[in-house]
């Protein structure tokens, strides 16, 4: 399966997929959708527009000159097969695309290095020259009175209610006592009737 490169955008273009524009002297051209295509027909540069790949490259967005990216042009010289060839130029594919990845990301890291501190320094000058930003409206300063409020009776309704489960458990504390007493109570009158029974007889 043969992928091919959008001529405009070199977005990868699937089989059964795209349009293929074939010119007067013979040369293939091939889109991955309309919207290319039509670009092309209408004569526009794709490095000055900002979502293809030519755009990136001459802009230094992504990485456009490394040894890696030199293994993916495409040859028209044939070679006879051959099993351990094949072989060996998968196992390369495979290293050297893991090679690109890492100097890819490495490339990003290095581009957005300092956008933390040029984004604070902006942010800081902002504010300086507006310090009326950072003053509450008097919209949010009732938010956050009504917040304190609520919390303040949450945390009341709480206490109550410990309170309230306090009371309760002391409460069936003193029945539970008072039910044991009369229990012995009756107990110890049980005993009483049977040794008087005993006596009498």
């Amino acid at each position: 399966m043969r992928i091919y490169a959008c001529h405009f955008c070199s977005s990868p273009v699937y089989p059964g997929h795209g349009i293929t524009f074939v010119r007067n002297d013979a040369k293939e051209f091939r889109f991955c959708r309309s919207k290319c295509h039509k670009a092309f027909k209408q004569r526009r540069n794709p490095r000055k527009l900002k979502w293809t790949k030519a755009f990136r490259k001459a802009a230094g967005k992504e990485l456009a000159v490394d040894s890696t990216l030199t293994f993916a042009k495409r040859r028209n010289v044939p070679v006879r097969y051959n099993r351990d060839l094949v072989q060996t130029t998968l196992k390369a594919m495979t290293r050297i695309e893991e090679i690109r990845k890492k100097r890819e990301r490495a490339f990003y890291k290095n581009r957005m290095r300092g956008n933390k501190e040029r984004a604070f320094a902006l942010d800081k000058k902002l504010v300086e020259g507006n310090p009326e930003l950072l003053k509450m409206r008097d919209v949010e300063l009732r938010i956050a009175q009504e917040k304190a409020e609520r919390r303040a009776q949450k945390e009341q309704e709480a206490q109550e209610e410990d309170q309230d489960e306090e009371m309760d458990v002391s409460e069936s504390e003193e029945e539970e006592s008072e039910s044991e007493e009369e229990e012995e109570e009756a107990v110890s009158i049980k005993r009483l009737n049977k040794r008087k029974s005993k006596v009498r007889f």
